[in-house]
């Protein structure tokens, strides 16, 4: 009889335990990070071998193989190959030094986003889920999407001002030497609801309207969201000449091309890059602020079809764009 109540005890407490044990565990990370761990090793492994040919199969064998879906969507989606990443790790090492711990420290900031996560779900109730991956890239992007991912450049994201520029090329380090006087790894969060706002909408545009609208939809709701716009050139530039972009604007918006408003150096005829982020920013700003039911219009807002053109030109004039 005391064995029987014992092990009923004991059985109890067990679940007790374990119970306690789960409510005491921190919340799971959203973001799946272990590509970042396997590209150091690869590095090291890069940088104590001399031989192209043989640096190139030691990066496909440790990074690539075993990489996440995440760092082959990024692959896929930036044109990366064994080849770009190799002649980074041999051109840049000064920059792979004073990123080293700033990638690791990144990786364990994940749990963050939840919160940003539930917001956007509270404000957007059909929210998809998304799946967040931080990983390394060829010093070309510091955030994109595939389908439902998304991809975060941690030799980008995780960066600021005491990242070492020196060895880069002379546009590359001007444009980053902008991108990370922003403190990037101070707005991640941001960037990744940024990003997690493309898994959602439909697109790209096909037109130079559509694209900044996708872009600046992103930039909107992610501000909706957080409270905060990117602390980047394009967004204190556009508030000073606001009226003269838009002008200008106006006048190249049907383009089939965006080369002169997005993605693009700070070498442009502004001097400041990216300005058709804030154009959509402002074409979104103004279609929520003219809406009597402002939940519906940033509905509206994240599931327009930038692929339709008829759609666009509908939502453009409704915001204002004649």
């Amino acid at each position: 009889m005391f064995a029987m109540r014992w092990e009923k005890a004991a059985g109890w407490l067990a679940v007790i335990l374990a119970a306690t044990a789960a409510c005491a565990a921190p919340a799971a990370s959203p973001v799946i990070s272990s590509d970042i761990d396997r590209f150091w090793q690869a590095y090291d492994q890069v940088r104590a071998e001399q031989e192209p040919s043989r640096q190139r199969e030691l990066l496909q064998k440790t990074f690539l193989d075993p990489g996440t879906e995440g760092l082959k969507a990024f692959m896929q989606a930036k044109g990366y190959d064994a080849g770009c990443y190799v002649d980074a790790i041999r051109n840049y090492p000064k920059f792979w030094a004073s990123m080293r711990a700033k990638t690791f420290a990144l990786k364990r900031r994940g749990a963050e986003f939840e919160p940003a996560i539930a917001k956007f779900r509270e404000l957007y109730p059909p929210l998809r889920p998304a799946k967040i991956y931080f990983t390394v890239g060829c010093l070309r992007s510091s955030g994109t999407t595939l389908d439902d991912k998304v991809l975060i450049g941690a030799e980008l994201a995780a960066g600021d001002e005491t990242v070492d520029l020196s060895e880069l090329p002379d546009k590359l380090r001007r444009r980053l030497g902008v991108y990370f006087h922003g403190r990037p790894a101070d707005q991640l969060v941001l960037l990744n609801v940024h990003e997690y706002v493309h898994t959602q909408e439909h697109g790209p545009g096909t037109s130079l309207l559509a694209q900044v609208m996708y872009e600046g939809a992103a930039d909107f709701v992610a501000e909706r969201v957080t409270g905060r716009t990117p602390p980047l050139p394009y967004m204190q530039y556009g508030r000073e000449h606001e009226a003269e972009l838009r002008r200008d604007f106006l006048a190249e918006k049907d383009n089939p091309s965006w080369s002169g408003w997005l993605y693009n150096a700070p070498d442009n005829r502004y001097g400041v890059g990216d300005l058709g982020y804030y154009v959509g920013y402002t074409i979104m700003r103004d279609y929520h602020a003219r809406a009597a039911d402002k939940t519906q219009a940033l509905r509206e807002i994240i599931e327009l079809d930038y692929r339709d053109a008829a759609a666009v030109r509908r939502f453009a004039t409704a915001a204002g764009i004649p």
